[in-house]
């Protein structure tokens, strides 16, 4: 039950950057690999601020910020210098492995000794169950450990409200016609460099916030945790695709990542519970992808073929 408990917090904690993810490549259509630095950025400075005595929530904020910069400095890349868009995602993911060193002042940060967000929500569990354990389908479960999964969907599912009424604003409305179709939006005047710059940051500032609550929840930043994050996030928005279908509305998208990073984490802690070796981890996860992207090419060529 542990297992389960701990799988279905880090899905929600890695919905925010199956969140990220989702703008960058479905709505904007843009590869960026920024994703795997910003991640590591995010939970780098809140840890450095959180060993630091900063208070837990402007600790988790600052590194959401920093995704933020990091998004946007690859939006400026691409826009202002014209340098392809793949290629300025890898330029500042190289550029950010240094900078997160710089941050933490060492390879891995310890938060042993830090009042952390996923520290405060376990010892709020006890005290609003009145009890240590609890029991939930037969199974005796700690009330701190429930009390972090509750916090931190909670914390998913607000981000994701957010984002869908910011998607819905005049605002948000142009960014998503900026990744529909680029020459009518810059048509009607507006300024499509800008909005994908603001796009970038966007998706980024999510990613960097996901890093940051990973990093309280773990007890740990490493400099090499965002590694695979793009293929992980990638992973949980087709999976949620597939939950879904193919959603015509921004609210049912939303929702079918958030379904999706959860499924993938719960995928993973049965196959490392029926005996996958760990180190096969990334591998397997890389295969899943190829295989859904593929898929949906085979199967009308199957259909006909039969």
């Amino acid at each position: 039950m542990t297992l389960l408990l701990g799988s279905l917090t880090i899905g929600s904690i890695l919905a925010l950057l199956a969140l990220g993810v989702f703008v960058s490549f479905r709505v904007f259509h843009f590869p960026d690999i920024t994703t795997e630095g910003s991640f590591t950025l995010g939970a780098s400075i809140a840890a450095a601020l959180l060993v630091g005595g900063v208070s837990a929530p402007l600790a988790t904020a600052a590194g959401a910020v920093g995704g933020l910069l990091a998004g946007a400095a690859t939006g400026v890349l691409h826009t202002r210098f014209r340098i392809q868009g793949l290629l300025a995602g890898i330029l500042v993911m190289t550029a950010l492995y240094s900078i997160n060193l710089r941050i933490m002042g060492k390879s891995n940060l310890p938060l042993l000794e830090s009042a952390t967000l996923a520290r405060q929500a376990e010892s709020l569990g006890p005290r609003l169950a009145g009890t240590p354990r609890l029991s939930a389908f037969g199974w005796s479960v700690g009330s701190g450990e429930v009390s972090v999964l509750v916090a931190a969907f909670a914390a998913c599912v607000l981000v994701a409200v957010s984002l869908y009424a910011f998607l819905r604003t005049q605002l948000g409305t142009a960014m998503r016609a900026t990744g529909d179709n680029e020459r009518m939006i810059r048509a009607l005047g507006v300024d499509v460099e800008r909005m994908r710059i603001a796009g970038l940051a966007l998706a980024n500032g999510l990613v960097a916030l996901s890093g940051a609550l990973l990093a309280q929840y773990q007890g740990f930043a490493d400099v090499q945790m965002g590694i695979g994050m793009v293929v992980l996030g990638l992973a949980s928005v087709i999976i949620g695709e597939a939950l879904v279908g193919a959603p015509r509305g921004i609210g049912l998208a939303l929702s079918g990542a958030l379904l999706g990073s959860v499924l993938f984490r719960l995928l993973v802690a049965i196959a490392l519970r029926a005996g996958l070796d760990p180190n096969d981890l990334k591998l397997v996860t890389a295969l899943f992808v190829f295989a859904a992207l593929v898929a949906p090419m085979l199967a009308p060529k199957l259909r006909r073929a039969r």
